[in-house]
């Protein structure tokens, strides 16, 4: 699919073949002259697809200074990839450009957000606009672009799930959902799956369950984790589980519409709800897919029977749409649709605003209330006009471009591409996902489905980085990359990703033959 808009000209091109350095002498330096070079390699490297853009000249920190800054003055917790971090300079729709000049096809969208594209012209002249009007009220005042957003998405939610909350981040959106489920049931316990990421913040750590985000101190207080039902790494699983084009490469005697491993699934969630938690419970979250945790999907059916075993209880339904939503998925706006279930609460965070800090989260008109008869909710920065203004330009380009449906398309071309890729290496152990969220989950072997050694792993993803392609890592050990580009991708440049991956693996396993 071709955007409209890209068939403008422009007056510069860049193509190139393989990575390129730009080399500045003196570094930095005014009027300088810049070198093209071309990284050798005993492979050749797959051939970059076209870019209509060039990016300004980098004039900021040298390298090493912005090491001597963040080591001094920035958080100590490592959370860059690479060996050598990148530093990035600009962005134009999929493509990403560090300080040296190189160009990088961004797969993984800073991290599931950048969900129209890097610097969208439509939603930089909004933007731009904006800002040149009114950056700041706060909701003590009204605003046009608050009330033009809350309209606009109200329309793309089922009823009666039409009161917003409008806030700045994932975690803080569910926080505030932790808040009404507790305020509506009058109950405490909450209920998450284990390897739920659903934010860093004191409350949502007690739903977050990935090892790396928990603390010996005491938090979360309430929260109560259940078996993840992974049909590739879980104890159940068969050929018929998924709702994605590509199944675990398990065998079962399932009939297509009949799931044993969704009723054994059930039952260990039941099992939580006679052994860990009260009788009556404040609620349950789950992703539609978990994210963190390398693109983990879940049993069709299994959401379904869930709610309502958790309404049973007197608890709420929490859809954590912070990576899913907005038409990533392809066949639905949102994730909890995929499963056939309707939502008590929903929030939403990340690609809602395009990387501009936004959230927000979307219940129904009685727990709204319920939340306002316990606590006089505010937030300063939540429903300002930039984000507002921001994030009703990003619904537009969605439905303008057709991206839900180019998700759907490109990205189910993607997933039988990559799975080409397990069929022929015994390192790729699983290939899932819907729309243009993908895990690729690397193991030791088929056989013990091990994790591949975090070491190997990382060699892969730089690999992948030196030939100019950015990926995602998820999961308990790392061992998963996670694919979630802007929707904006197309097949040419999904078949430059495959290719990326193939000379990836293929120097992998010959470094592993020696």
């Amino acid at each position: 699919m071709t955007l409209i808009w890209r068939h403008l000209l422009r007056p510069l091109c860049l193509v190139t073949s393989a990575p390129r350095i730009l080399e500045m002498h003196p570094f930095l330096s005014l009027g300088t002259s810049w070198t093209s070079v071309t990284k050798l390699s005993l492979h050749t490297k797959p051939r970059m697809p076209p870019c209509d853009f060039m990016p300004e000249r980098y004039q900021s920190l040298g390298y090493n200074r912005v090491l001597e800054i963040h080591k001094e003055h920035l958080s100590p917790v490592v959370t860059a990839y690479f060996q050598k971090p990148l530093l990035l300079h600009q962005g134009h729709m999929e493509w990403l450009f560090d300080a040296e000049g190189n160009r990088y096809l961004d797969f993984f969208s800073g991290i599931v957000t950048v969900s129209v594209g890097h610097c969208h012209p439509k939603v930089n002249a909004v933007a731009q606009k904006q800002l040149g009007r009114l950056w700041h009220t706060s909701t003590v005042f009204f605003h046009p672009p608050m009330h033009e957003y809350a309209e606009k998405l109200a329309a793309l939610l089922p009823e009666p799930l039409k009161v917003i909350f409008l806030v700045n981040s994932g975690s803080e959106a569910n926080e505030l959902a932790m808040l009404m489920a507790r305020a509506h049931s009058n109950n405490i316990d909450i209920i998450s799956f284990r390897g739920a990421y659903h934010g860093c913040s004191p409350y949502t750590l007690g739903l977050t369950n990935v090892g790396t985000y928990k603390m010996e101190l005491p938090g979360g207080t309430g929260c109560q984790p259940t078996m993840c039902p992974d049909v590739f790494r879980g104890p159940w699983g068969g050929s018929h589980c998924r709702d994605s084009p590509v199944q675990t490469i398990r065998k079962c005697s399932c009939a297509p519409d009949c799931c044993q491993a969704k009723d054994q699934y059930i039952e260990q969630f039941k099992d939580t709800l006679s052994t860990s938690v009260a009788k009556s419970i404040a609620g349950f979250f789950a992703e539609p897919i978990q994210g963190v945790n390398g693109v983990v999907q879940y049993p069709k059916g299994f959401l379904k029977e869930a709610f309502e075993l958790v309404r049973a209880r007197g608890g709420v339904c929490i859809a954590d749409e912070v990576q899913t939503g907005f038409g990533r998925l392809g066949s639905h706006f949102w994730g909890f649709q995929t499963h056939d279930v309707l939502p008590d609460i929903v929030t939403m965070a990340k690609g809602i605003g395009n990387g501009f800090p936004m959230a927000a989260v979307i219940t129904t008109p009685e727990i709204a209330k319920s939340l306002a008869k316990r606590l006089q909710h505010f937030n300063t920065f939540g429903g300002n006009p930039m984000a507002c203004a921001i994030g009703s330009a990003v619904l537009e380009v969605i439905k303008e471009e057709n991206l839900q449906e180019n998700s759907q398309e490109v990205g189910t071309y993607m997933l039988l591409k990559f799975a080409k890729l397990r069929d022929e290496f015994e390192i790729v152990g699983d290939v899932r996902g819907k729309g243009l969220m993908i895990g690729i989950e690397m193991v030791q072997d088929k056989i013990s489905c091990r994790p591949l050694p975090r070491e190997e792993v990382n060699q892969i993803h730089e690999d992948c980085k030196h030939m100019g392609l950015l990926v995602g890592r998820g999961s308990i050990f790392s061992q998963t990359f996670r694919i979630a580009p802007s929707m904006c991708i197309t097949k040419p440049e999904v078949d430059f990703a495959v290719e990326v991956f193939h000379s990836a693996l293929t120097q992998h396993m010959e470094r592993r033959a020696k």
